[in-house]
C-alpha cells in the first residue's frame, strides 16, 4: 500500500515537471509570409492572418514567429509613401514585439528608385534584405512554414 502511495504521489509532484519538459521539448512557430501583389485586400489578408496565427498560439501558451516578406508589387505594402496599411503594420509591431519582422526586398527597392528617379523610404518597423526571394528561400530551409496568400 506505501508503495503505491509513493507512486501516487511521484506521479503528482511529477506530472507539472513532466509536461514543462514536453514544453520545452516543443518545436517552435515560425511562419513566414509572401506579399507580392500590389492589392490592399491582399495585404490586409496577409495581417489577418498573422494576427489569427499569433491569437490562436497566445491562446494555447505558445509563441509564434512571423514574418512578411515583400517584394516585387508587393514592395508597396512597405513603402512609407504607399502603404495602405502602414497603420496595422506599426500596431501589430507594437502588439507583439520582437515576434515579427517585415522584410523589405532591397532588389525591388532599387528598381523602383530607379524607375521613379528617387529614393524609396520603408516603414520604420521593416528591415531592408538583400532579396525577398532568397529571405524567403532561407527561412523555408531554417524550417520555417511558408504561406502565400
Amino acid at each position: 500500500m506505501r508503495v503505491i502511495l509513493g507512486l501516487a504521489l511521484a506521479g503528482l509532484l511529477l506530472g507539472p515537471l513532466a509536461s514543462v519538459g514536453l514544453a520545452a521539448d516543443q518545436k517552435p512557430h515560425r511562419v513566414a509570409i509572401q506579399v507580392d501583389q500590389n492589392d490592399p485586400a491582399v495585404m490586409n489578408m496577409v495581417l489577418n492572418n498573422a494576427t489569427h496565427v499569433i491569437e490562436h498560439y497566445r491562446g494555447k501558451g505558445e509563441d509564434v514567429d512571423l514574418e512578411i516578406v515583400a517584394y516585387g508589387p508587393g514592395m508597396h505594402m512597405l513603402r512609407a509613401d504607399t502603404s495602405p496599411v502602414a497603420d496595422r503594420i506599426k500596431h501589430l509591431k507594437e502588439m507583439v514585439p520582437g515576434k515579427i519582422q517585415f522584410s523589405a526586398c532591397n532588389n525591388t527597392k532599387q528598381s523602383m528608385e530607379k524607375a521613379e528617379a528617387h529614393a524609396i523610404a520603408i516603414v520604420p518597423e521593416a528591415a531592408i534584405v538583400p532579396s525577398g526571394v532568397v529571405r524567403l528561400m532561407e527561412l523555408q530551409e531554417q524550417g520555417w512554414s511558408y504561406v502565400r496568400p
